[in-house]
């Protein structure tokens, strides 16, 4: 006989686990199905190593540029199983952690590979072991995976996906990232920082494509800075793996083809959503290029399936996974919930020097009929970030002339990941410039910026 259950999540990455905690919050009974680890792959393969190795690089960087701080630091040098090890602990101890919440919150976890096989229904295999599971509602939150090239698979010898790059057995001597999205360009942050020569492949015409265009031509200065190889408005058209590395067959915006060598290559061009052989097809639930459709609840098309997470669409954001399931929990138990919207998403990028914004891009406000007022306020204008030898970047506003709504923020320069909030909570609150300009910033602080960029749309930045 089948267990039964008020919820079964099928999924336990940031949207799937908090949505079994809120629910037994809620008092529902909850089972949570995973295939792999506890947390997903933001835990485990993604967010949480990812940055924990490009806080090894940080350190690195600034071992390396000790002179800088009236320091000296004599043979400096890394050992890489260590940095890898590290990575993997800090996974490790989360991944306990989920564990433990699970526990706490009395949620059945159950093992395996779920497969929706009726309204209301569920089958885990594990082995040669299945399991019967039924609710009145489940969570679809089986998150996404790494795409791969057409031509070229990404084997872990010399072409590598996210998951390759986290665990290297050895450091490229010269790599080529393919994609300059947030995980391509923290990948080649880590790399470059840890000694590798890196070139960066992007088909669009500037790296981080999806921010403000003064975002992305910073950038693009900065790791060129670096002394990284930027091909923009560029494709790879043949990747071949080879007995010492990979050629690649590089299109430039030009229109010619060159072949280049490398050790290693990283393809970070996107993900595909993981709908397949979970049963979507014979209960009808609508997709559309492969991502469940859903509306501002999680709800599909077929009474009682919810989806939420990187397989409802883009953003491809753990915290948007999270915030969908708590909503999508909530409508469940009736707690009349406003429904999920992206307007207020923020989106961060922990490269060196870091990104993070909210909101629409000034291209974006304009077109969408906006008469807009544009602060930028440099980070060469903020004490604290000259006293932390961290003087490169800038904020950037946008307000709506007519109304003084703030429709977006871009941040480039170090922290800006965590500042990003206080922008993110204004627009939450529907404040006005006048508000943020009356808030007193503690000085020094890098937040004092935040102010700033916010006088200077309005022709007041006082440091600058």
């Amino acid at each position: 006989m089948a267990e039964t259950f008020d919820l079964i999540v099928l999924g336990s990455g940031p949207g799937g686990y908090v949505s079994a905690i809120r629910a037994a919050q809620l008092g529902l009974k909850v089972a949570i199905v995973e295939r792999e680890k506890l947390g997903g792959i933001c835990l485990n393969w993604g967010c949480i190593p990812t940055k924990a190795l490009l806080r090894t690089s940080e350190i690195f960087h600034y071992m390396t540029h000790a002179g800088n701080y009236g320091l000296t630091a004599d043979k400096v040098g890394y050992e890489l199983d260590k940095i890898v090890a590290r990575s993997r602990q800090v996974s490790g101890q989360l991944n306990a952690g989920v564990k433990g919440l699970m526990k706490k919150n009395k949620i059945t976890v159950v093992e395996g590979t779920g497969k929706l096989t009726g309204k209301g229904k569920l089958v885990v295999t594990q082995g040669d072991q299945t399991r019967e599971l039924e609710a009145k509602e489940i969570i679809v939150a089986t998150g996404a995976r790494a795409r791969d090239l057409p031509f070229a698979k990404a084997d872990g010898k010399h072409i590598w996906t996210y998951r390759h790059a986290m665990t290297p057995t050895v450091m490229p001597s010269k790599l080529l990232v393919i994609g300059s999205g947030a995980i391509g360009v923290e990948f080649a942050s880590f790399y470059s920082d840890m000694g590798a020569d890196v070139t960066i492949v992007e088909m669009l015409d500037r790296v981080l494509p999806v921010e403000d265009a003064d975002v992305s031509a910073f950038m693009e200065k900065a790791l060129k800075k670096q002394k990284m190889t930027i091909l923009t408005g560029a494709g790879v058209e043949a990747l071949t793996d080879t007995a010492k590395g990979v050629t690649a067959k590089i299109k430039t915006k030009d229109g010619k083809s060159e072949e280049h060598q490398f050790s290693h290559a990283i393809v970070a061009i996107g993900i595909v959503p993981n709908t397949e052989d979970i049963g979507l097809e014979a209960l009808g639930v609508k997709t559309e290029r492969g991502h469940i459709v859903v509306d501002g609840f999680g709800q599909t098309n077929v009474p009682g399936i919810r989806a939420i997470g990187d397989v409802t669409g883009p953003p491809w954001l753990a915290h948007k996974a999270s915030h969908e399931g708590i909503i999508a929990v909530e409508h469940i138990a009736g707690k009349n919930p406003h429904p999920f919207e992206t307007w207020n998403i923020p989106g961060c990028t922990y490269s060196r020097p870091q990104v993070a914004s909210v909101g629409l891009t000034e291209a974006k406000a304009k077109e969408a009929g906006h008469e807009v007022k544009v602060g930028n306020f440099p980070f060469i204008g903020n004490g604290k970030a000259i006293a932390l030898g961290e003087a490169e970047g800038f904020i950037k506003t946008v307000f709506d002339a007519k109304t003084g709504e703030l429709l977006g923020a871009h941040m480039i320069g170090a922290e800006v990941t965590e500042l990003i909030q206080g922008y993110v909570i204004a627009r939450q609150l529907e404040t006005t410039e006048e508000e943020l300009m009356h808030t007193v910033f503690a000085h020094p602080t890098l937040s004092e910026m935040m102010h700033e960029g916010v006088l200077s749309a309005y022709g007041r930045a006082v440091h600058f």
